[in-house]
């Protein structure tokens, strides 16, 4: 098992939260993460047809026979026993009562979003970061606010390329070889798209959407206009935006949303469009290590989807509370990445799959930083080189591998 950073944050909402939901995707570890760390805890999975049937034919009297503490596994196949919990929860508001899993954003659904509020807390597990792949503690975004940046971090191409065919799935990041790393991302998404998305929406015939996910994988990191992706799919926008939620729920896909101040029209408002896994994304571009190897330069879009990643993964975790979005005004300047912190401070990160530098690079930083100058706090560009160049007190070039 990889030691997974978020750990820490489960333990203390154990402590003092009668309900604890472990959010994310499917295949990113949460029913290992949960069984590890609570090995005297009943653990019941919905995903066993008698187990799930028993939860939906008397939701009310399934939680009352259980003796807490309890893990429920995948509860979003059972919506019905969010009420029950809540019933339960407000006749014994003991800590950790319940820790529950989900592979399906609750916060979306809107049947059980709002029946636990004040009574769980809800904590995300994305796929593995490099850090946990690595098997070391890292706090990527204290250290950025912090200008913590170190001076030096060694470059491997090779290694970097199989990083980003590979992802952060576990099982996925432990594939022998392409071809059965190919395997495994065809199974998978056929897994989410398959049965997944019936079992959320209840329809059939969704035929339209390895089509969509394969086209949102070439434009991932590009702004989202759903009158322009509906034309390019042959489908309706209101059909389209119907799916778009549906990938977002199970965590698929993820908006970045752009950031806005007083600045008005001066602004676009489109959020940002990825694939949460830049693994997958790798897969449906079909690139592979002969390809990329044999390539001068990176491709750009999939360095940034790392980046995204990345950086979302150590939100979830670090001492600091940030909100990622990115900054475009209309006339095209643009930062990749902004975060904003609970001071209204700025961090912007652009990224640059190469391993030079110019003083140009940092034009969009250098424009946001003179719109915002009381705000605006540091801006880091991260490209493919191994020294940390500072080209002023507030504008710093930082190796990539930082995030390794």
């Amino acid at each position: 098992m990889y030691p997974r950073s978020i750990q820490t944050s489960l333990t203390e909402a154990l402590s003092d939260t009668p309900v604890v939901l472990l959010n994310g995707a499917r295949q990113t570890g949460k029913s290992t993460l949960v069984q590890a760390m609570q090995p005297g805890m009943r653990y019941l999975t919905l995903d066993d047809p008698a187990v799930l049937a028993a939860a939906k034919a008397d939701p009310f009297g399934f939680i009352a026979a259980l003796s807490d503490p309890v893990c429920l596994d995948e509860v979003q196949r059972a919506p019905e026993l969010f009420l029950a919990i809540k019933a339960s929860v407000d006749k014994d508001r003991r800590p950790g009562r319940f820790l529950l899993t989900g592979s399906a954003n609750v916060l979306m659904l809107p049947q059980i979003s709002d029946s636990l509020a004040g009574r769980m807390e809800i904590i995300e597990l994305w796929p593995l970061a490099q850090s946990e792949l690595n098997r070391r503690g890292s706090r990527v975004i204290d250290a950025l606010f912090a200008g913590d940046f170190g001076e030096h971090y060694s470059f491997d191409r090779s290694g970097f390329i199989d990083r980003l065919l590979r992802g952060g799935y576990p099982e996925a990041a432990a594939r022998s070889n392409e071809r059965r790393l190919a395997t495994w991302f065809e199974s998978y998404l056929a897994t989410i798209l398959q049965r997944d998305v019936r079992a959320l929406a209840n329809i059939e015939g969704l035929t339209e959407l390895p089509k969509l996910v394969r086209l949102l994988a070439v434009r991932s990191g590009s702004l989202l206009n759903f009158a322009e992706l509906a034309r390019s799919v042959a489908i309706p926008q209101t059909t389209l935006k119907r799916y778009m939620a549906l990938l977002e729920t199970l965590f698929l896909i993820r908006q970045v949303p752009a950031w806005s101040s007083h600045l008005g029209k001066r602004l676009l408002k489109s959020p940002k469009l990825f694939l949460s896994d830049y693994g997958l994304m790798a897969h449906l571009q079909g690139f592979n290590a002969a390809q990329m190897t044999a390539h001068l330069g990176l491709p750009g879009g999939l360095v940034e989807a790392f980046v995204h990643a990345e950086l979302a993964k150590h939100q979830s975790w670090a001492d600091m509370r940030t909100q990622l979005m990115h900054y475009r005004t209309n006339t095209g300047v643009e930062v990749d990445f902004v975060l904003e912190n609970r001071r209204q401070e700025l961090l912007a990160v652009e990224v640059k799959a190469a391993a030079t530098v110019t003083g140009k690079d940092f034009k969009g930083l250098r424009h946001l930083r003179d719109t915002t100058p009381a705000q605006f706090k540091r801006g880091v560009l991260l490209y493919t080189g191994e020294q940390v160049v500072s080209f002023d007190e507030q504008l710093t070039a930082v190796p990539i591998g930082l995030l390794l």
